[in-house]
């Protein structure tokens, strides 16, 4: 499969897209987290874990850095999280593969931040079976309750 190519000269990595099937089919795979290259022309996974635990990811996704020109601030990135809830009235558990695209308002570096936002579209359409996105810029909208809430409903 090639690599899908932006107008902006960044692409999807093949990776990507396997390690997403690996979570939508496998289900072993609980969360995969996504960065642009080190010269910012490819989309390529980060890490990716079967490790369930909420808190976990999201202090990995909250603590990235991205660098650009000699500096280093806090780093966007973009993550699918195979999230699991109980339904409210003990209906039972509910799966949705939810996208997070995680770019924090403080500390980010100006073309980091837009360069994430112009190619978040690619990694999305190159990962069919989404239920859910979710794009998060503070620390309170990437918690699970936050995520939760917004999953339930059907939201964001």
């Amino acid at each position: 499969m090639d690599a899908q190519v932006l107008p902006f000269s960044v692409s999807v990595a093949p990776e990507c897209i396997s390690k997403f099937n690996e979570l939508k089919l496998g289900k072993s795979l609980k969360y995969i987290i996504y960065k642009l290259s080190d010269d910012y022309k490819q989309i390529v996974v980060e890490e990716s874990s079967e490790d369930g635990d909420w808190e976990n990811f999201q202090n990995k996704i909250m603590s990235a850095k991205s660098s650009y020109k000699g500096k280093e601030g806090k780093g966007p990135r973009y993550a699918v999280y195979d999230f699991e809830y109980e339904l409210e009235a003990g209906e039972g558990t509910r799966n949705k593969i939810v996208f997070i695209s995680w770019s924090p308002d403080e500390g980010t570096l100006v073309f980091p931040r837009m360069t994430y936002a112009s190619s978040k579209e690619a990694l999305k359409n190159a990962l069919p079976g989404l239920a859910a996105e979710v794009q998060a810029n503070r620390d309170d909208e990437i918690e699970y309750s936050t995520i939760l809430n917004d999953v339930r409903k059907g939201r964001r």
